[in-house]
């Protein structure tokens, strides 16, 4: 898919920041570090309009970025980060809830883990959260490249395996540094954008 434009539109907190447009829209979700800003910024090919951090857990916020004027990737909190407070943690478990719950413009997820591991509990507990709301999941598992390629494929499984992945869900290894995997993980989004 060619991506002519893209821009951040609003880093929302609450519903009523979020954009008005009717257009579809795929959020992405993915544990503190694993790559979740580095796979935007890959599949949109512009080096920095999703922020990559040195102190994990700095997205707060529902980050909308509008993508060839026709539908928006939504980055939400990264999880699994142990200097996030109590408190904190709880306003992002309601921000997601009510973003979860209630968007219509949300047509399916992403979930991005990390290849080298097994997937953690807060992974297993994401996409069970995200199939609770009946959405469509595209799993892509980062940093492929970090992986010999002789292991691939029993990393591959272990990731199928523990997350327990359902048939319809596709689980695409992906690298941003090489760019392996984009095109496969933009025909898997595009047949939910209905592109």
């Amino acid at each position: 898919m060619r991506v002519h434009s893209a821009d951040i539109v609003i880093s929302a907190v609450s519903k009523k920041q979020y954009p008005t447009a009717p257009m579809p829209e795929i959020a992405l979700a993915g544990r503190s570090n694993v790559g979740k800003s580095s796979f935007i910024n890959t599949m949109i090919q512009r080096k920095n309009l999703a922020r990559t951090s040195g102190n994990p857990g700095k997205t707060q916020t529902l980050n909308f970025y509008i993508i060839n004027d026709s539908f928006h990737f939504v980055d939400v909190p990264g999880y699994g980060y142990a200097k996030v407070s109590k408190t904190e943690r709880a306003r992002w478990g309601k921000m997601m809830d009510e973003y979860f719950g209630e968007r219509e413009q949300l047509v399916s997820a992403v979930l991005v883990v990390d290849l080298r591991h097994e997937p953690s509990d807060e992974d297993c507990m994401m996409y069970d959260y995200f199939k609770y709301y009946d959405l469509p999941v595209t799993i892509i598992a980062t940093k492929m490249d970090k992986v010999k390629k002789a292991k691939r494929s029993a990393q591959e499984k272990l990731v199928r395996e523990v997350l327990d992945v359902e048939e319809e869900d596709p689980l695409i290894m992906f690298s941003s540094e090489t760019g392996e995997g984009k095109e496969e993980a933009w025909k898997s989004l595009r047949s939910h954008l209905k592109m």
